[in-house]
């Protein structure tokens, strides 16, 4: 069940689904890669669905994949889905979902298919925080190792190690950050047309939506991310979600 202050909300929620897949190793775009039977795109809609807070959602997947367009067709929403074909970068990408959310959209979230894990209650959290008056909002979590800022090059095989140690952050401060990020709809497309000006260099260092935000020197607040939001990215990250899946199956069944 959405919360009370995010059913007051018109809510797009963004899909990436753009990725390669290819340190998954199944020659595959990422998204379709199975994870306990159903692809990731399945699951991350499923999600979507699960959290009651969209109004509309946009998928931007592969330019001219059509198994991923089947997908989303079977993935049985109650609210209107779009799909559309991503660009060469992720900004892109999101942009062109974005060109075919509504108008009267009072909020965006963006979220990435590789988080297709993500708790229903990391959206709730995120819109929740829109709906109090937050212009921008991430989920994230603390940061539990030890990070080293470095300098130098990487070394040639069985060089010496020309990389080095700059500089040890209080990781305190530190929060590695997740999806779905959310906007106010407005802010949101302003971001994102402010980076069509982004010369090439700058628009691929865009990693995120909230650096787009951050770029227009607005104010980005953090709520509580959940460690089921795993990016999925390698083999290692594909057997740790398979591994909570049984695990929830398993205490669903007991």
């Amino acid at each position: 069940m959405s919360s009370t202050v995010s059913r007051e909300q018109r809510i797009g929620i963004i899909l990436v689904a753009g990725g390669s897949g290819q340190r998954l190793g199944y020659g595959i775009p990422k998204a379709q890669v199975p994870l306990a039977g159903a692809p990731l795109l399945s699951h991350a809609l499923r999600g979507i669905a699960a959290s009651g807070i969209a109004s509309a959602v946009s998928v931007a997947v592969p330019a001219g994949d059509t198994v991923m367009r089947g997908l989303c067709g079977e993935a049985g929403l109650t609210v209107p889905l779009t799909v559309v074909d991503g660009g060469s970068t992720r900004a892109d990408s999101v942009r062109a979902a974005l060109d075919v959310l509504p108008a009267d959209l009072d909020a965006i979230l963006v979220h990435d298919a590789a988080r297709a894990l993500a708790p229903p209650q990391v959206f709730r959290r995120v819109a929740d925080a829109l709906a109090a008056g937050a212009g921008a909002v991430i989920p994230a979590v603390a940061v539990t190792d030890t990070v080293k800022t470095t300098a130098g090059t990487e070394p040639a095989e069985g060089g010496i190690a020309a990389l080095r140690v700059t500089g040890t952050p209080d990781r305190s401060s530190l929060r590695a950050v997740q999806t779905p990020q959310g906007f106010d709809a407005a802010l949101l497309r302003r971001a994102h047309e402010a980076a069509r000006g982004f010369d090439p260099e700058r628009a691929a260092a865009v990693t995120d939506d909230a650096m787009l935000a951050e770029s227009l020197g607005e104010t980005v607040y953090v709520v509580d991310g959940s460690e089921l939001s795993l990016k999925i990215t390698t083999p290692l990250d594909l057997l740790l979600a398979e591994a909570v899946l049984a695990r929830e199956s398993h205490l669903q069944e007991n």
